[in-house]
């Protein structure tokens, strides 16, 4: 187990006040706070190796270098890649489904008439760029409903399966629902369907939270954040199985992605390169690995068990509160709770925690159709990482109680 004692140290914000409050910080599925290892890792790389990568001679751009390349093999390590070249770092897991969708959509794979299948919980990011593809290319977009227990329909799924299905694209976790979808099933469905499906699940999520090993996902495309797993925003990659990468075309024009150029040809450069045009964001993938480090130094298993105790005092407590209903009752939750609170607006609820120190999400999540499909605008969500202790989920279940109370 997890030692929150010697871990909250390490992260400097958790110090901070809020309206007179301590603050307990459970926004974690919007963006997660940072600890020393990570913050000095980057200030290293920019005190001690700034420079740009790959093409200068000199010492500092070696350096640099050889940290921007080795932060790609720690990536590579931590979601089991069969190989480094695999991985595009990009700025989030929103650029990487935008770059696995808009590349697909150029390669000529999709077809007038094809389907695209996702689901009804997904993140927009994970909704929108699909769309798009089917703007350009004539396909049909699909979206796996809900169960009215709030998990996926995989009898649905089944049936949508088709000799027409050319994607299917799917979230790892539920970032409202915290549910964790059965993505290794789906994507051995897709393949046993049409073995030329390709597969991509949405990880950002996930990978905070649990082992990853892609090759067992037996998924195409992973992508997901950095900034969720501890490390800075702007920053995250994108898996890739190399013979769907070589198939498809760059995404974007300029240094790097290039082994040769006249007015005449372009000849693109290999994997990872040729999807990463432009001076990338060094330290921001410096970060990235001093973050794998921490939580791999810590154990995933170690910290799920600890946040799976933590979430699962704050459903039986919020369960227990006659006003609330908790989203996805009657399943396991991966760090994430949402709830509807009778004749209250989330955003009032979420304001008067906030009132009380204690940092919470409201609104739609970026998921409106699942919202449609809940029958409301916006839930009030607490999520859970690994330096929340049990202390916190106590006051947060309190200060709801007294939130309620204030509200009636």
């Amino acid at each position: 187990m997890l030692d929150t004692a010697t871990i909250r140290p390490q992260f400097p914000i958790l110090e901070t006040s809020v309206h007179g409050k301590p603050l307990i910080y459970l926004d974690n599925a919007a963006t997660t706070q940072k600890p020393l290892a990570v913050l000095d890792a980057i200030r290293h790389y920019y005190d001690t190796e700034n420079a740009n990568v790959h093409r200068g001679s000199h010492y500092l751009s070696q350096l640099a270098t050889e940290a921007h390349e080795e932060s790609r093999e720690t990536v590579a390590r931590f979601i089991n890649a069969p190989e480094t070249a695999e991985v595009l770092f990009t700025s989030g897991c929103t650029m990487g489904i935008n770059l696995a969708a808009d590349t697909i959509a150029g390669s000529g794979m999709v077809k007038p008439g094809d389907e695209v299948i996702v689901t009804a919980s997904e993140h927009h990011s994970n909704i929108v760029p699909w769309q798009m593809l089917c703007e350009r290319t004539g396909a049909v977009l699909k979206a796996v409903p809900l169960t009215p227990g709030q998990t996926l329909d995989m009898e649905a799924y089944r049936n949508m399966l088709s000799p027409r299905t050319r994607i299917v694209a799917v979230g790892h976790v539920s970032n409202t629902l915290g549910t964790v979808n059965p993505v290794r099933e789906m994507a051995a469905l897709a393949k046993e369907n049409r073995q030329e499906t390709i597969v991509l699940i949405d990880g950002a999520q996930a990978v905070s939270h649990m082992n990853v090993d892609v090759q067992e996902l037996g998924c195409d495309l992973y992508a997901f954040s950095g900034h969720k797993l501890y490390a800075p925003t702007g920053i995250g990659a994108l898996w890739g199985k190399r013979e769907l990468l070589e198939k498809l075309p760059p995404w974007m024009g300029g240094g790097e992605m290039i082994k040769e150029v006249t007015f005449e040809k372009t000849v693109y450069n290999d994997i990872p390169f040729k999807y990463e045009a432009g001076t990338p964001n060094i330290g921001g993938a410096v970060g990235l690995a001093a973050a794998i480090r921490y939580v791999s130094g810590l154990g995933l298993d170690n910290i799920a068990a600890h946040e799976q105790k933590l979430t699962d005092m704050a459903v039986e407590g919020l369960k227990a509160m006659p006003r609330l209903t908790v989203l996805a009752p009657d399943v396991p939750h991966s760090a994430v709770v949402s709830v509807l609170a009778e004749g209250v607006h989330h955003y009032d609820l979420g304001t008067l925690l906030d009132q009380m120190g204690i940092a919470v999400r409201t609104g739609h999540h970026c998921c409106q159709p699942l919202m449609c499909a809940l029958g409301t605008t916006g839930t009030t969500r607490a999520s859970f990482a690994l330096y929340n202790t049990e202390e916190e989920v106590q006051t947060f279940l309190k200060s709801m109680n007294r939130a309620l109370d204030m509200l009636s």
